[in-house]
């Protein structure tokens, strides 16, 4: 998941759709209410996002600064237009990129994922026994062989890889995959999923590499 600053909700809307084509949820606030959700939030809320993206609005100077507070996930100025002096300042306030619209989908989650690399979050990919799970949008890579996948069960697989080893509620992986903020959709589609998920994982490797345990949650176990 997402989270973009921005007072117009034209871009918000706009980018939404454009990161939902990639399979990646955005949550969007207004500047006045983002400090109040951001030093409110539960922590694995915050722990579902994966960056945050500040439009060219007011008071985003102070955003990095309040958003390092709770998260340490990659934070992402956009400006409208091009400016030495705009750009300086946003990095001396602490943003780790700045880049200038119009910029595409895959262009700003490509930033995001060599910040990570930089910050030594993630790599490329993780090799998880006989599974390589990429973290660009790719199919993993199964056996030797790339397994197709829709993109929720590819994300959601995606997670439990970053989580390896822990195990991770229904809300957890819900938030990460829909975003904290979508009415539209309920938990139990996670289920849905999971199941699916699990069900191709375990034709092609012969064993079940996820865990489930009712009210606990699910476990990358291999």
């Amino acid at each position: 998941m997402l989270v973009f600053v921005d007072e117009r909700q034209i871009v918000t809307t706009g980018y939404a759709t454009s990161f939902g084509r990639e399979g990646v949820s955005l949550t969007s606030f207004v500047p006045n209410e983002f400090e109040d959700w951001v030093n409110s939030a539960g922590d694995h809320d915050l722990a579902a996002v994966e960056a945050f993206l500040i439009g060219d609005c007011r008071d985003r100077h102070q955003f990095s600064k309040i958003i390092r507070q709770r998260s340490s996930a990659p934070v992402i100025a956009m400006n409208d237009q091009s400016s030495l002096e705009r750009t300086l300042e946003l990095f001396a306030c602490g943003v780790d990129d700045v880049v200038r619209k119009p910029v595409h989908a895959r262009e700003i989650l490509a930033r995001v994922d060599a910040i990570r690399r930089r910050a030594q979050v993630s790599a490329d990919y993780a090799t998880v026994g006989e599974m390589r799970v990429f973290f660009d949008g790719r199919d993993p890579d199964i056996l030797g062989e790339a397994l197709v996948l829709p993109r929720r069960e590819r994300r959601m697989l995606e997670y439990l890889v970053h989580h390896r080893g822990k195990r991770v509620t229904k809300s957890q992986i819900f938030n990460a995959v829909y975003g904290i903020f979508d009415e539209d959709v309920e938990e139990a589609v996670v289920e849905s999923h999971m199941s699916k998920l699990r069900k191709k994982l375990r034709a092609r490797l012969g064993y079940d590499p996820i865990d489930s345990k009712r009210y606990l949650g699910y476990c990358l176990t291999c």
